[in-house]
């Protein structure tokens, strides 16, 4: 299986779409391999269900040619930092080996995004541990809970908790790459390569770069990428799902109509891009001193 080379990590089905959603469709389109990896199923938004994000989200990887996609089992309003859900993240940066990782900032209104930010960092330092078997790890946790609890009744609007530590959440096939199911993490599933490095344990992966996407919280960015050729692709991304973004009773005092989204959408595109000198862009920290080898080639006009 070839690695990635980017990994989007958010917190709900739609966040990235929001937040890094051009970026992605550039980079996939410059040849790169791109993933998305969502910790919940958005069972407790007010608006939709579940099952429609889970084909929703289908529909949205595809327009943005994402090579691979996958949500965990992570319930929806209770994202929190633990072992296990740092164990489960590290999981897949190990399978995927990507080589940069998109996080949510790190502060921001929903307490999903901005936990899901310090666990994926966490995750992505775990995940470079050589001495750290995560198949184990998540195996012990897996029967710690299961000696404290025999029987676990799922809170309702979420789903309940897997009896098998093997299998975490669900994969979808992009039709980019093909068929990803084998990344449902059940060992039945899994594609010879997989399964082999399930056998020997997966190495240890740490990646090269951790940047953060700002768009939901008021931070002047470190850099934006440029999605003007994307910004009108990355917009069908968004509305593809049509359980949030229709005009419905559900959430009407405080979801835009929806024939305001296209319009709030381009002016946030405006504002990022004009930081940048383009039409269109989205924001983008890191946290590490940018490196410049020559002065004449640092892109953006100063006056």
């Amino acid at each position: 299986m070839k690695p990635l080379d980017i990994l989007a990590v958010a917190a709900h089905r739609d966040d990235v779409e929001q937040t890094c959603g051009g970026t992605l469709l550039k980079m996939a389109q410059r040849g790169y391999r791109t993933g998305i990896l969502d910790l919940t199923h958005g069972e407790m938004g007010t608006r939709g269900t579940a099952d429609e994000r889970a084909r929703e989200a289908t529909e949205a990887a595809k327009i943005l040619r994402v090579s691979w996609r996958h949500a965990l089992d992570i319930p929806d309003g209770g994202v929190e930092n633990t072992w296990e859900n740092r164990l489960k993240v590290a999981r897949v940066i190990r399978e995927q080996r990507p080589r940069v990782v998109i996080l949510p900032y790190w502060e921001g209104r929903h307490p999903d995004h901005y936990t899901t930010s310090k666990l994926g960092y966490e995750a992505c330092f775990l995940a470079g541990l050589a001495k750290l078997d995560v198949e184990q790890a998540l195996s012990i946790q897996h029967s710690a809970f299961s000696q404290g609890e025999a029987v676990e009744q799922a809170t309702p609007g979420r789903p309940a908790r897997t009896s098998d530590p093997t299998t975490v959440g669900a994969s979808v096939d992009t039709g980019v790459d093909g068929i990803v199911e084998a990344h449902g993490f059940s060992r039945a599933e899994r594609t010879p390569e997989t399964a082999a490095l399930a056998a020997e344990g997966l190495p240890a992966h740490r990646p090269f770069k951790i940047i953060y996407a700002t768009l939901y919280y008021d931070i002047r960015p470190t850099f934006v990428v440029d999605i003007t050729d994307q910004f009108e692709t990355r917009f069908q991304s968004l509305i593809a799902y049509k359980s949030q973004f229709t005009d419905q009773e559900a959430g009407k005092d405080f979801f835009p109509a929806q024939a305001d989204i296209h319009v709030r959408t381009e002016a946030m595109a405006r504002f990022y891009g004009m930081m940048g000198g383009v039409t269109y862009a989205e924001p983008f920290l890191q946290k590490e001193v940018g490196l410049v080898e020559d002065l004449l080639q640092i892109p953006v006009k100063s006056i």
